[in-house]
């Protein structure tokens, strides 16, 4: 099957990782969740679980089981499996692994699940968990790579766009099922329903384009992100890879190519 990276996760940033290495020829495969909670959802792969087939700009992504694997990538599709403690990693004998579930802590990746590992932000030290740990933080060290030591530790608060940082993200106030009343792509004025979680009205915080919602009649809990708008109003940007899914793609691309050029040396 050539050279494998195993992404963990398959939302917007890790979709971004997708991409770079799907681009460069490595075979990619996608560890979901049965239930993956992306807001972003159109540019997600981790869609494919909803839908059995995604397609994000120039990558195709196939929900399948592990025997359908090898097919799905003959055929330069991405398979996307149901794998959340990345069982199948070892079997699969992957040159990369990926945590991109941006979990901000260590949901289970060892050091010794591939001959490279690559963690996303806080929650991983190099080298003692990972080979190389990737900032995510906004700003300029975006995109860095840490080859001793950790990212810059969870700030629990989104990065400004266009002024507004936590007023852009929704968080479920009530564990329930979500009634979406708006989709992603729609205008969203100040104070407008978008949406209910049992009786209890989810309005928007500013007005914008709502640039990702959790699918309809999600089973949500309290505190989970739900939504999230852009106050710039650009339509584009909810069905595009973000500037930031691509140049932390572009890191883990780069790591893996030092890291794989190290060995040689």
């Amino acid at each position: 099957m050539g050279d494998i990276a195993i992404i963990r996760g398959g939302g917007d940033i890790a979709t971004g990782c997708a991409q770079k290495l799907h681009r460069a020829g490595f075979g990619v495969i996608v560890l979901e969740t049965a239930h993956p909670t992306a807001i972003r959802r159109e540019v997600s792969l981790s869609e494919a679980v909803y839908r059995e087939m995604m397609i994000v700009e120039d990558m195709t992504a196939l929900l399948c089981e592990p025997d359908e694997i090898e097919f799905a990538l003959y055929c330069k599709k991405i398979p996307v499996i149901i794998d959340p403690c990345a069982e199948w990693a070892s079997a699969i004998k992957p040159l990369a692994l990926v945590d991109a579930i941006l979990a901000k802590k260590n949901l289970g990746t060892r050091k010794d699940a591939a001959k490279i590992t690559i963690g996303l932000g806080p929650g991983f030290t190099a080298p003692e968990d990972v080979d190389v740990v990737i900032e995510t933080m906004r700003g300029h060290d975006l995109g860095r790579l840490i080859t001793h030591g950790a990212a810059i530790p969870n700030t629990a608060t989104p990065a400004p766009v266009s002024g507004f940082a936590a007023e852009r993200v929704i968080y479920s106030p009530i564990a329930g099922s979500l009634r979406s009343f708006t989709k992603i792509g729609d205008s969203t004025e100040r104070g407008q329903i978008i949406a209910k979680i049992g009786d209890t009205d989810i309005p928007a915080p500013i007005s914008g384009i709502l640039r990702g919602i959790l699918p309809d009649g999600f089973d949500c809990w309290a505190g989970l992100k739900l939504a999230d708008i852009d106050p710039c109003g650009d339509y584009r940007s909810c069905f595009t890879i973000s500037d930031k899914a691509r140049c932390i793609g572009g890191a883990v691309l780069e790591a893996i190519m030092m890291k794989r050029r190290q060995s040689f040396d």
